[in-house]
C-alpha cells in the first residue's frame, strides 16, 4: 500500500466512525416557542401560568400579614416568593408558550414580529391577552380563596400617585430591556433566573414595588389583601406599564444594535 493510498483509507475510515456516531441535534433554549404548538396549548400555558403567579403574589402577601406586621418583613417575604414562584412557571411553560404572562410582553414580542424580529403573530396575541387577563383575577381569587378571604373584594390599596406610576415606567422597561436583551445576544436559556431576579430586585428599588404587568394589575384589583391595587389606580398604573414597555424597547434598539443573531 502506497502513502497516498494509505491515507485514503485513514480517511474514509474516520469518515465511517463520523456517519455511525450519533448526532446530537441541537435544543431549542429555554423560552423558545416550539413552531407546532397548538395555539390551545399555547393559551391554556398563558392562562395557568398568570394564575399560579398572581396566586403567588396575593397568596404569599396575605400569609406575611398574618405572620407578622413588620411591613419590611411582609414586602421581604412577598418578594422572595415571587422570585421563586416566577422562576419556577418560566422554566415549566416557557417551551409551551414562551411562558409571557404580561400583555406587554405580548404586544412588545408581535410588535418585534412586524419589523422583522421573532415573535407572537396578531391571532396569538389575541388570544394571549384574554387568556393571561382572565388567569390574574382566577389566580386572585383562588389565594383569597386558600386563605379564607371573600372571593372578590375590591382593593382599597390606592396606588394613584405620580411617583408610584414613574416607578412602573421604570419597572417595566428594565423588564422588557432584560428579555429582549436576552433574546438579541442569544441567552434567553437564562431567562427563569433572570427574569425572576430582576422582579425580586424591582420589588425593593421601585415606590410601586414593580408589578409591571397589565393582567397582573387588573388581577390584584379583586382583592382587598396587602397585595392589591384599587380599581381607581388601574388605568394610570396600566398606562405607566404600556409607556414602560415603549421606553424598554427603544433602549433595546439602542443598546443591542449589534447583539442581533445572525439569520
Amino acid at each position: 500500500m502506497t502513502a497516498t493510498e494509505a491515507a485514503e483509507h485513514d480517511r474514509a475510515g474516520e469518515a465511517a466512525i463520523a456517519s455511525a456516531a450519533p448526532r446530537h441535534e441541537p435544543k431549542p433554549a429555554p423560552g423558545a416557542i416550539p413552531p407546532r404548538v397548538p395555539l390551545p396549548s399555547k393559551a391554556a400555558a398563558e392562562l395557568l401560568g398568570t394564575a399560579l403567579l398572581v396566586a403567588v403574589v396575593v397568596g404569599s402577601g396575605i400569609q406575611a400579614t398574618e405572620l407578622t406586621q413588620d411591613v419590611g418583613l411582609q414586602l421581604l417575604a412577598n418578594s422572595i416568593a415571587t422570585v421563586f414562584g416566577l422562576g419556577i412557571l418560566i422554566l415549566l411553560l416557557g417551551p409551551v408558550s414562551g411562558a409571557h404572562f404580561n400583555p406587554v410582553v405580548t404586544l412588545a414580542e408581535w410588535w418585534t414580529a412586524r419589523r422583522g424580529g421573532d415573535g407572537v403573530t396578531a391571532r396569538e396575541v389575541a388570544v394571549y391577552v384574554p387568556a393571561q387577563v382572565v388567569g390574574a383575577i382566577a389566580g386572585a381569587i383562588l389565594a383569597d380563596a386558600m386563605f379564607g378571604k371573600p372571593l372578590v373584594e375590591w382593593s382599597t390599596h390606592d396606588r394613584s400617585a405620580g411617583h408610584l406610576l414613574l416607578g412602573e415606567v421604570v419597572a417595566t422597561a428594565g423588564l422588557i430591556l432584560l428579555i429582549f436583551g436576552l433574546a438579541r445576544t442569544d441567552q434567553l436559556r437564562f431567562a427563569p433566573v433572570a427574569v425572576a431576579s430582576y422582579i425580586g430586585a424591582a420589588y425593593w428599588f421601585t415606590s410601586s414595588t414593580s408589578f409591571a404587568n397589565p393582567a397582573v394589575t387588573i388581577g390584584r384589583t379583586f382583592t382587598d389583601t396587602f397585595a392589591g391595587i384599587a380599581p381607581g389606580s388601574l388605568l394610570g398604573f396600566i398606562g405607566a406599564q404600556l409607556v414602560g414597555g415603549a421606553v424598554g424597547l427603544a433602549l433595546v434598539a439602542v443598546i443591542f444594535v449589534h447583539g442581533r443573531s445572525a439569520e
